[in-house]
C-alpha cells in the first residue's frame, strides 16, 4: 500500500491543514506532518491531501531535451507551457480510471483510489547525474497517452511528497528552499522528530 493511499484515509479533522499558494494562484492543500519552532518562525513539514502525479515524455523525433532530465528513454515533463498545453488529454484519460487530474501549485495532483501496485509498473526515476545510485526515486505507473503523437506516460510518486515551509511575518505559510545549509539542519530535525512520533 503506498503512503498516499494511507494519507487519503486520514480523519481530515485530526489533522491541521495549510494552503500553499504559487505565483500563478494555483494552490494546493497541505497537511501539516511536523512543526518546530525556529529563531525567526514557525516551520514546517507539509505533505498534499492529495496524490502528487508527474508526466514523463518519450523520446521522440521531434522531442527537445536539453533543460530536463533523462529518464532512460523519458524526459519528466517540467514546463508549465507544456503541462498547460497537455493536461486536458492527461485529464480525460485518468478519468477512465476514476481518478481527477488537477492543476496545482507545485506539483500536479489526483483525487480518485489508486488502482493496486504491480510490479512491472514501477519505474525507478534516476535523480542527479553524478551518483544516481544514491538518489532514485519508485513510481507507479497510471495511464499512458498521446498528444500531437508524442507519448506521454503518468506516475504518482511511491513515495511521500513533502514541501518545507514557515510561517512569514505576515502570518501565510511560504515554502523554503531545503537546499539551504540552515533549513538542512531544520529539514533534518523535522522528519526525525516526525518518524519518532
Amino acid at each position: 500500500m503506498s503512503s498516499f493511499e494511507y494519507n487519503q484515509e486520514r480523519d481530515s479533522e485530526d489533522i491541521d491543514r495549510v494552503t500553499l499558494t504559487d505565483e500563478k494562484g494555483f494552490t494546493l492543500d497541505c497537511y501539516i506532518e511536523n512543526a518546530i519552532e525556529g529563531n525567526d518562525g514557525t516551520y514546517l513539514l507539509l505533505m498534499p491531501v492529495d496524490i502528487p502525479v508527474v508526466i514523463l515524455s518519450w523520446d521522440g523525433e521531434e522531442e527537445d531535451s536539453d533543460n530536463n532530465e533523462e529518464i532512460s528513454n523519458g524526459v519528466l515533463l517540467e514546463d508549465p507551457i507544456e503541462i498547460e498545453e497537455i493536461f486536458a488529454d492527461a485529464k480525460a484519460v485518468l478519468a477512465e480510471l476514476d481518478l481527477t487530474l488537477k492543476l496545482t501549485a507545485f506539483t500536479l495532483t489526483l483525487t480518485g483510489e489508486l488502482p493496486p501496485i504491480e510490479d512491472d509498473g514501477i519505474l525507478t526515476l534516476e535523480l542527479g547525474n553524478e551518483e544516481p545510485s544514491l538518489e532514485s526515486e519508485e513510481l507507479q505507473f497510471l495511464k499512458d497517452f498521446y498528444h500531437n503523437k508524442q507519448k506521454y506516460s503518468i506516475y504518482t510518486p511511491l513515495s511521500p511528497l513533502l514541501f518545507l515551509a514557515k510561517y512569514n511575518l505576515l502570518g501565510k505559510v511560504e515554502l523554503v528552499s531545503p537546499e539551504d545549509q540552515q533549513m538542512q539542519v531544520i529539514l533534518e530535525e523535522l522528519l526525525f522528530d516526525d518518524m519518532d512520533e
